[in-house]
């Protein structure tokens, strides 16, 4: 397995992937799961008059890449569109590739390209030691950022470890 390497004195870790997550419902597997299941014993708190549940997703961003091929397969256009949740993807990758309009002006017919797609979602957590610290998921990569403690970076190594996806 890899292993978390901190990567500058602000506390910031990286995990690069040796492959990327497959597509985006494993993606979402991978993040839902550690929300729900949370392994890193998480707790809840209250900032600002504002009670926070111990994980937490903060922001969502999923690209849909869209290529246009002519009848000998050749790609005459393409297009990106980025969606702020998962159901807007799914649906907006679903519009796109039935936009007659979109697909004649590019001359071709449209296909979705998944190896394309790109994905990103960032958590919070509240680690039992007061530290907040977060956590980005992309489809190549996962960011453990503003944590003092080491023991963070244990946990959050460990259950990576647990997970084939994120070796």
């Amino acid at each position: 397995m890899t292993d978390f390497v901190i990567s500058s004195e602000t506390k910031r870790a990286v995990r690069k992937l040796t492959n990327p997550i497959a597509d985006v419902a494993t993606f979402n597997t991978i993040v839902q799961s550690m929300i729900t299941a949370n392994p890193f014993g998480c707790v809840a708190y209250m900032t600002a008059g504002e009670n926070h549940p111990a994980v937490e997703k903060t922001k969502e961003v999923y690209t849909a890449r869209i290529v246009y091929q002519d009848d000998d397969a050749n790609i005459v256009g393409t297009g990106t569109h980025k969606f702020d949740s998962l159901a807007g993807f799914s649906t907006g990758a679903t519009a796109l590739l039935g936009a007659a309009a979109l697909t004649s002006a590019h001359g071709g017919t449209a296909a979705h390209d998944t190896d394309g797609d790109t994905y990103s979602v960032t958590v919070k957590c509240h680690d039992p030691n007061g530290e907040i610290f977060g956590l980005v998921f992309a489809r190549d990569q996962v960011t453990l950022s503003s944590y003092e403690s080491e023991d963070i970076r244990t946990k959050v190594e460990t259950w990576a470890d647990s997970v084939p996806e994120l070796a």
